[in-house]
């Protein structure tokens, strides 16, 4: 028998620039890190700027450090290389590096849809990272600020995330960003390598 697993229900949230709305558009978020709200000085804030080609392999670890698969087994199983130079070379201006001094110590991927026959421009803050080292501070604030104002200069009109519903924190970080509209979805996998088991017939 092929069985289907619900790990766990996840939950989305939108971002309208001038108004609520109810449009129900997913798009995946990971968060695998407990986000704490402390300043920074002057001197610790970190800074934001486009992520280069010579980013990627630091980018790449981060990921690997952050959406573990005791996290989530599906963010363990999405992350790779791949995430990384699709988004750079379709959204290039959207990808985006915190820097501490040389360090970087997180990123944030995202990408625009335009949908056809229609004015409203879309924003999918895709994958968004803080090493865990580095995770009580404004870091993850700051990548958030920067790539809404990139995506507001395109004229995006709702940006979308998407996180897992018993992620309290990441919700909260949202939220005060300004989400709402929270809806749920359920996360399913299908395992086609396990075989299926052939029903026993009845002997007449």
């Amino acid at each position: 028998m092929i069985q289907v697993s619900l790990p766990y229900t996840k939950i989305f949230v939108l971002f309208h620039h001038n108004c609520r709305v109810s449009a129900s558009i997913r798009t995946l978020l990971p968060w695998g890190y407990c986000m704490q709200e402390e300043f920074l000085t002057n001197e610790e804030k970190p800074r934001i700027r486009e992520m280069t080609i010579d980013d990627f392999s630091e980018v790449f670890h981060i990921g690997e450090e952050v959406f573990t698969a005791d996290y989530s087994q599906s963010l363990y199983r999405t992350w790779d290389e791949y995430e990384i130079t699709t988004l750079f070379n379709s959204d290039n201006e959207l990808c985006l590096v915190a820097e501490l001094g040389e360090k970087i110590v997180g990123f944030a991927l995202g990408t625009t849809v335009s949908k056809h026959n229609s004015p409203w421009k879309y924003g999918y803050l895709v994958w968004l990272g803080v090493r865990k080292d580095t995770q009580k501070g404004q870091v993850g604030g700051r990548l958030f600020k920067e790539i809404k104002r990139r995506m507001k200069e395109q004229g995006v009109r709702i940006i979308m995330i998407d996180t897992s519903a018993d992620n309290e924190a990441a919700i909260s970080f949202f939220e005060k960003q300004g989400f709402d509209n929270i809806q749920q979805h359920v996360y399913m996998t299908l395992n086609l390598a396990r075989k299926a088991k052939k029903k026993s017939r009845k002997k007449p």
